[in-house]
């Protein structure tokens, strides 16, 4: 009689990683950027209870998929968030893994070299390393939560989290963003409900106990605390969700949950219907709210890269632009500057007419 398996039937191979520490030590932070990490994540919380009265901008690609590129952006967007601090403060867009409706490429951790051959640890470290490189740049990093083990990996050296569209109605992202070590963004479903969203938000504002990785790469039990800065993403749905209705819509029932609050709109996605262009009509929507009087937007997101719009992964890898989104079309760095000099300017004449 031939013997059954029982378990692993569908795996193919298993190949080991280096467990977390072992990675953080060969990619280590200094007492500096230890320090200076802390002070970015120190800034979005100060935003988000209204201490400090700037906006939150994320920014920047929708996905990394050339470093080259990507730290050339992360250079010019340090040299915008130097010139716009006294009103936003800017954090850099750093996805390196990206959700498939059904199938395509996840992302840099996953298949960094984009041919099918999927060496995550390898991406892992590319991941990190230009982390690494940002924060020394001065600039906080904002990511997506998807796999479950990667904040072991590289939240050390994020500022800012967001659990997407998604993955909010799953128990196992709304548990890690209860414990995880930063303010974190849930986004409303795809079709553009705020439930989910909330629900999680809820959710993670509270205590839980799940599975997890030790840095030492051991299967351990973990407790959390609750996280005290989960907040709502808008990022439309069927419809677009950043209008003065819909936002006064998420306000009330944000405040018939009791829960915080506290809206972070995203432009692009289904605000934009995925056309870049639209993403600067609706950040001018937000501030025009703003200047009459609203006070829960706290932020925004644009999909922002060197290059406008995006580019079909068809070929070799060398063939493809640099600075030209893989994924979702982006606008492109000029047109990022420029809207963002505007939110400025307009921004501090809002906060000077308010005082």
């Amino acid at each position: 009689m031939p013997a059954t398996k029982l378990q692993n039937a569908n795996i193919a191979s298993t190949t080991l990683l280096a467990s977390p520490r072992e990675l953080r030590q060969d990619i280590p932070l200094s007492h500096t950027l230890i320090s200076r990490i802390q002070g970015f994540r120190q800034e979005v919380e100060q935003i988000l209870d209204g201490e400090d009265r700037r906006l939150i901008a994320i920014i920047g690609p929708c996905s990394i998929h050339n470093l080259t590129a990507a730290r050339e952006y992360a250079e010019r967007l340090k040299k915008l968030r130097d010139e716009i601090a006294e009103s936003i403060c800017v954090i850099m867009r750093v996805y390196f893994e990206k959700p498939r409706t059904v199938l395509g490429w996840k992302g840099l951790i996953n298949d960094p070299y984009m041919n099918d051959t999927f060496h995550i640890e390898e991406g892992i470290r590319m991941a990190r390393q230009f982390l690494k490189f940002i924060a020394e740049t001065g600039l906080p990093a904002a990511t997506e939560v998807l796999d479950p083990l990667m904040p072991q990996y590289i939240g050390d050296l994020i500022s800012w989290s967001a659990i997407g569209a998604r993955t909010v109605e799953s128990q196992t992202h709304r548990e890690i963003a209860s414990g995880i070590s930063t303010p974190v963004g849930l986004k409303n479903a795809t079709d553009g409900s705020l439930k989910s969203a909330i629900n999680g938000i809820q959710t993670a504002m509270e205590p839980h106990h799940f599975l997890g990785v030790t840095d030492q790469g051991l299967p351990a039990v973990f407790s959390t605390t609750g996280n005290p800065y989960p907040h709502l993403v808008l990022r439309g749905g069927r419809e677009p969700n950043y209008t003065e209705e819909s936002i006064r819509a998420a306000e009330e029932a944000l405040y018939q949950a009791r829960v915080p609050v506290q809206i972070v709109v995203d432009c692009s996605h289904g605000n934009s219907c995925k056309q870049p262009e639209r993403q600067c009509n609706v950040a001018r929507e937000l501030m025009r709210q703003i200047e009459d009087g609203n006070r829960s937007i706290r932020g925004l997101m644009l999909e922002s890269n060197l290059e406008w719009g995006s580019q079909q992964m068809s070929g070799e890898y060398g063939e493809l632009r640099p600075g030209v989104s893989v994924t979702d079309p982006c606008i492109d760095w000029e047109t990022t500057a420029d809207i963002m000099r505007e939110l400025h300017r307009r921004y501090k004449k809002a906060v000077a007419a308010a005082d």
